[in-house]
């Protein structure tokens, strides 16, 4: 079997000396050629430069989705503490019906029935009841 021969091509640099002593204790050892410390070298510096062109290329783009992200995450906290909030001042503050009153409970249903409806009629349209007014849902900068 044959092996196939790479292409070669040939290339005439300048060192500076003390890289030059460098780079030929480093191909006298056994097993070391001028040429494959070269490739290697060379290979490995075109390397890290494609992975920082790729860094750099994505860089805005994962720190925009990061921000945004962290907004996410505050709004998130923020709704969380104002629903425990809420719960606590209805559970601590209000006073329980009776159990006998049944018109109570069936204008609590209505009035639970009717939020949750107005919380699916603001998801479906996007708009956000405490959002700050923008010009995607109709106001202004």
């Amino acid at each position: 079997m044959t092996a196939i021969k790479q292409k070669r091509v040939r290339y005439q640099l300048f060192l500076p000396e003390d890289l030059s002593h460098r780079f030929e204790t480093l191909a006298a050892a056994p097993g070391a050629s001028k040429s494959a410390i070269l490739t290697d070298a060379l290979t490995a510096w075109l390397n890290r430069q494609a992975a920082s062109e790729l860094e750099n290329r994505f860089k805005h783009r994962l720190d925009r989705m990061s921000m945004a992200l962290g907004r996410i995450e505050r709004d998130g906290h923020i709704l969380l503490e104002s629903l425990a909030l809420f719960v606590r001042y209805e559970l601590m503050i209000q006073a329980p019906l009776p159990e006998a009153d049944e018109a109570a409970r069936a204008i609590g249903r209505d009035r639970f029935e009717a939020f949750v409806s107005r919380v699916g009629e603001a998801l479906a349209s996007g708009q956000r009841t405490l959002a700050a007014p923008s010009p995607d849902n109709g106001g202004s900068r």
